[in-house]
């Protein structure tokens, strides 16, 4: 063999040996992303799909329910997962349009899950009309949940009380509370988390560095209906937030959900005058571009959060496929 030949050979085998090694390299570092949502009028339960580059979402379980709802009026609307530090994922949601209270539910695979539970977080306020699209974050700084939602209280807050929606003969002005717990058994008291001065809904909390960023759908819908989304800041997961940015979202979406991706944090909302689910993204929470052309979602998904998932969940996941 000629001195030629055998560093060809070398040369070949070194490519070939790094290629592998960087397809290793990108499958170590792929990140699975998973999408709790409803359909209809969230009569049959909770649906989850999955996406690996925040895209392209595809759809589990043959996009049937994962877990139908029991308690309340029997709904489960705008389902919110969060993952815990011992593995374990929290789900809340909208049990009914006109609840005082919202569900629970803990699983460790998001297959099985535990006995369904209902909080009824506003039952102490006599007049309290609902509790929508609850949320729920893990704090690492004070190892704690905060449990979060919007409620409307008549005559609480009077100087927008003709601001808000009417529906089931009531005139909607909501805000958002807030509940916190270290083991889901004990809950603090309800306390007021946002207000600033107008009917707000869809809240979502996530962590910026040494910050709290909280994005909230504007509900307002006298003199102007908008209806989108803005953003409020906090040095302190409790408050208080910042008065809210200029709208960073086109009009008429809700149910906004973060992810952070490497550098760049994307924002889904439910378009639902389109049928469709839009989204932008940003890399400094200021400047935005939209990404609603690029985003392939299963068909007729409402109001969901989206969150990160470990391999060995995902994979449980996809054999149900």
């Amino acid at each position: 063999m000629s001195l030629k030949i055998l560093i060809s050979l070398i040369l070949a085998t070194g490519v070939l040996g790094n290629a592998g090694t960087s397809e290793k390299n990108e499958t170590k570092t792929k990140e699975n992303y998973l999408f709790s949502s409803f359909r209809g009028n969230g009569e049959d339960g909770l649906h989850l799909a999955y996406s690996h580059d925040g895209l392209e979402w595809i759809a589990l379980n043959n996009d049937t329910s994962f877990l139908k709802p029991e308690v309340g009026t029997k709904l489960m609307r705008d389902p919110c997962i969060c993952r815990g530090p011992d593995g374990t994922f929290h789900m809340v949601w909208t049990s009914g349009w006109w609840d005082k209270g919202i569900g629970i539910a803990h699983s460790k695979d998001l297959i099985k899950w535990s006995e369904q539970k209902w909080l009824g977080v506003m039952e102490h306020e006599p007049t309290a009309a609902n509790c929508w699209a609850p949320e729920i974050f893990y704090d690492k700084e004070s190892k704690k949940y905060i449990i979060y939602w919007s409620t409307t209280i008549p005559g609480r807050f009077p100087d927008t009380e003709n601001t808000g929606d009417s529906g089931n003969n009531r005139k909607l002005n909501h805000r958002i509370y807030y509940i916190t717990t270290e083991d889901f058994e004990n809950y603090s008291k309800v306390a007021l988390l946002y207000d600033d001065g107008f009917n707000v809904i869809d809240a979502t909390i996530v962590k910026d560095k040494d910050r709290y960023v909280m994005f909230i759908k504007d509900e307002t819908r006298l003199p102007i209906a908008k209806k989108n989304i803005r953003i409020a800041f906090s040095d302190k997961l409790e408050g208080p937030y910042s008065h809210a940015s200029e709208p960073i979202s086109p009009d008429w979406v809700e149910g906004p959900t973060v992810l952070k991706i490497a550098d760049t944090w994307y924002l889904y909302y439910d378009g639902y005058r389109h049928h469709r689910y839009e989204g932008i993204r940003s890399k400094d929470l200021k400047n935005w571009e939209t990404i609603t052309d690029k985003l392939v979602f299963p068909k007729d998904t409402r109001h969901g959060t989206a969150f990160r998932a470990p391999d060995d969940i995902l994979e449980t996941l996809l054999k149900l496929n």
